[in-house]
């Protein structure tokens, strides 16, 4: 192919890529390549733009570590986190929603037993958090695996603080719920907080004039044999940034309120002497597809 010029590039390229042996292979980049030459031809790009454009997708891989994953933070940012959470976890009413994964879950995070103090040290106001997992017709999910993860009060994942200054895995944790689909355990309230907004992400944030805040939540991944799997989280009741959240993530049904309690007795009956918060939460899980 010889001389092909900006009315039949496209399909010059359709045609090379037309004998992959993965179907949905082929159904895809047929699909990308036209977008992308017809987002080209409808922007009238630039080869000045064209190389910003490729300055920026390479300085998102190069700032990518094990702990920072700037691709997913630009998904999330751009929307299309959200987008295909929603197309592929659209369920039956009354099931807890799903919500973007975040650039934060790490694997590994340790088990810990039903009631404990899943904080690992962090500073912070004292939250206790349960709540029970059940199918959609109100039965109890027996032993579902609860993994959670969250911000500190100063609105930090472990993963982001220096080395030497985090302890390994806080604030995470995997629990198994009780016979019953009952949870519960101690950790810290989390705080809203600005996503990492010192690399290419953050730049594109800036020159669109976007604030970086995430609203205060808790992340949760429930899985259980014959459900599907929930990626949700849970959000504070009237907090910040409900209605303007960076990466596009909340829902009505998943903003709850935090109860404030004064000092006392905690719900474990033990005295406490500070202001601390309980959350009750219930999450409905989607059977699995047979």
């Amino acid at each position: 192919m010889r001389n092909l010029d900006e009315h039949t590039i496209t399909q010059a390229v359709l045609a090379r890529n037309a004998q992959p042996d993965n179907e949905r292979l082929r159904e895809i980049m047929t699909s990308l390549v036209q977008h992308l030459h017809a987002f080209a031809r409808e922007t009238h790009l630039t080869e000045a733009e064209w190389e910003t454009g490729i300055e920026f997708l390479t300085a998102v891989g190069q700032i990518c570590t094990p702990q920072r994953q700037e691709f997913i933070l630009l998904s999330d940012t751009l929307g299309l986190s959200t987008l295909v959470t929603a197309q592929n976890h659209k369920k039956p009413e009354g099931c807890t929603e799903a919500t973007v994964f975040g650039p934060f879950h790490v694997q590994g995070a340790p088990s810990f037993d039903l009631g404990a103090d899943i904080s690992t040290g962090l500073p912070g106001t004292p939250w206790f958090v349960k709540g029970q997992v059940r199918d959609i017709h109100g039965a109890p999910v027996p032993h579902a695996v609860i993994e959670v993860w969250q911000a500190d009060e100063a609105g930090f994942y472990d993963v982001q603080k220096p080395a030497g200054v985090a302890g390994d895995y806080q604030g995470r944790a995997v629990l198994q719920a009780d016979a019953y689909g009952h949870y519960h355990f101690k950790t810290i309230v989390p705080e809203c907080y600005p996503i990492p907004h010192d690399g290419p992400v953050g730049k594109m944030l800036e020159a669109l004039n976007r604030h970086p805040w995430r609203p205060a939540h808790l992340h949760f991944m429930i899985v259980s044999p014959d459900h599907e799997r929930l990626v949700t989280h849970v959000f504070r009741e009237g907090g910040e940034y409900l209605d303007s959240d960076a990466v596009f993530g909340v829902r009505s049904s998943l903003i709850a309120e935090w109860q404030r309690h004064e000092p006392g007795t905690d719900p474990y009956g033990n005295p406490i002497d500070q202001l601390f918060y309980t959350l009750d939460f219930d999450f409905v899980l989607n059977p699995r597809s047979r």
